[in-house]
């Protein structure tokens, strides 16, 4: 009974998981825009994100080792995609992704670093959901997002820029880009955090 209980989010855990999904946008949005509003550099977008936001998630795991943090994530974020205009797909991507990934972490009761790390790792392909549509259905793609209000001649530049190899560069530079962030996120928790009795 007091193990079931304990499974269960606390109104501390709650708030917890509130500070950090802030965290996370914070660091995704400036993961992304060093290079979303370049048509060009738009494709290094999500391994950039992947970059900046690997210690914050570890942190939450670490803080809130249950079933539910990263689904909350995976959902709020997919929200705040959703309504900044993103192609939908990123939002239905998000929601997967923080699927898997909380399956995943969950193997290793949220404290097993390798399975953290691959939590991470399939977490962070959520952009992938949407540009996958360049190479899958571009027309929709475009439209839709002209329908948000990106210009055409971004679109324009960004489809003439997407060549077949870009797709599997993307994905490659994706997980490694997050196995690096996860290293950080990792040594954090060692160095500063157990020494500080946080976790």
């Amino acid at each position: 009974m007091n193990g079931e209980f304990q499974r269960k989010l606390t109104m501390r855990d709650q708030v917890n998981c509130g500070i950090f999904v802030a965290l996370f946008f914070v660091f995704h949005i400036i993961g992304g825009i060093l290079f979303a509003p370049n048509p060009v550099l738009t494709f290094f977008m999500p391994a950039s994100i992947a970059l900046f936001t690997g210690p914050v998630y570890l942190l939450l795991v670490a803080k809130v080792p249950k079933h539910g943090p990263i689904l909350i994530l995976g959902a709020i974020m997919a929200f705040l995609m959703f309504i900044m205009g993103m192609y939908w797909l990123w939002s239905v991507a998000y929601i997967v992704c923080a699927l898997c990934a909380e399956a995943l972490a969950g193997l290793g009761h949220f404290k097993n670093p390798r399975l953290n790390t691959a939590s991470f790792a399939i977490f962070s392909l959520n952009p992938l959901g949407a540009y996958i549509m360049l190479w899958i259905h571009p027309a929709s793609y475009f439209s839709y997002l002209l329908e948000k209000g990106t210009p055409q001649n971004y679109l324009d530049v960004m489809g003439a820029t997407a060549q077949w190899w870009m797709l599997p560069a993307m994905i490659l530079s994706v997980l490694l880009c997050a196995a690096l962030s996860a290293a950080l996120g990792h040594s954090l928790l060692r160095r500063q955090f157990r020494k500080a009795g946080i976790i």
